[in-house]
């Protein structure tokens, strides 16, 4: 009797354990907050969700035609100048916004620390950790865990490359000519020649995910002139197509590259982009 006693027993016990691993999978495990590093150089600053979100200066802020999602959104956010005021700019500094997934924007420092009336305003949204943004448009992530967002897009042309997510450092880094002398056009060229305009609009919307001449420190698409420029292997008809909708001309697994719509990119600043390739082609080291 006294083993019959002891088998019910451990039989209970078994019973018990597999319940409890049960309920373990189903409860809520603990999420570790993510951190965003805030870095000139040698000097950095860590911040972590709960920190961001417990500022005072934290905000309700509704963003009409958000850059990600192409709807409104609302998001608990933090003014990005401020932010920024803790780690004082080298002189001469933009900002990089790097992600996780490799892009890396290069945003004019002077637009990412106005705060003035009629001019656009960046914030940082901060994703909280128990109340996920939902999945990105045709992808499987949200835009979290921090994403920059602006109020008033229109009134400072901000380009559709500085609504950085996924971000993960913002550090303070000298203009990417003076950083990358590769992309520079020829010095020599007239002051209104268009591949000058074309560079200024290079530096803003394709060197966020593309390198050009080894320069830049984006990591998600390939180098637009080694070994060759798209000038050099697309008509032109096809190449104008295809920075306007990329699935239109080719497509492949892991596609990433949006397009560019006039709402995007005027045709002015296409054309500008154009000429800068084309000129970058005579301008490939050996």
């Amino acid at each position: 009797m006294p083993a019959l006693v002891r088998s019910q027993s451990s039989f209970r016990g078994w019973v018990a354990g597999i319940l409890f691993q049960m309920l373990a999978l189903l409860l809520p495990r603990p999420t570790w907050a993510a951190a965003l590093t805030l870095e000139d150089g040698p000097n950095r600053i860590i911040y972590e969700t709960a920190s961001l979100l417990a500022r005072p200066d934290s905000l309700e802020v509704d963003i009409p035609a958000d850059g990600a999602y192409h709807s409104p959104r609302r998001y608990r956010a933090v003014p990005l100048a401020a932010l920024l005021s803790a780690l004082a700019a080298p002189p001469g500094s933009e900002l990089e916004a790097a992600a996780t997934d490799g892009f890396a924007a290069q945003i004019p420092l002077a637009r990412a620390l106005q705060t003035g009336t009629g001019s656009a305003r960046a914030w940082l949204a901060i994703e909280p950790t128990d109340a996920p943004w939902p999945p990105l448009p045709g992808k499987q992530v949200s835009a979290g865990p921090f994403y920059i967002v602006w109020e008033h897009p229109e009134a400072s042309r901000i380009s559709s490359e500085y609504w950085a997510y996924q971000l993960s450092t913002l550090r303070y880094v000298p203009a990417p000519s003076a950083r990358w002398p590769q992309v520079g056009v020829d010095p020599a060229l007239p002051r209104d020649h268009p591949a000058r305009a074309g560079q200024a609009m290079f530096e803003a919307t394709c060197l966020a995910c593309h390198r050009i001449n080894g320069g830049g420190s984006a990591e998600m698409g390939p180098d637009l002139n080694r070994p060759m420029n798209p000038t050099e292997y697309f008509q032109m008809s096809a190449l104008r197509r295809y920075l306007r909708d990329p699935a239109s001309v080719r497509t492949w697994p892991e596609q990433k590259m949006p397009g560019f719509g006039p709402e995007r990119l005027s045709e002015a600043e296409l054309q500008a982009i154009i000429a800068y390739l084309t000129h970058m082609a005579e301008r490939r080291p050996r």
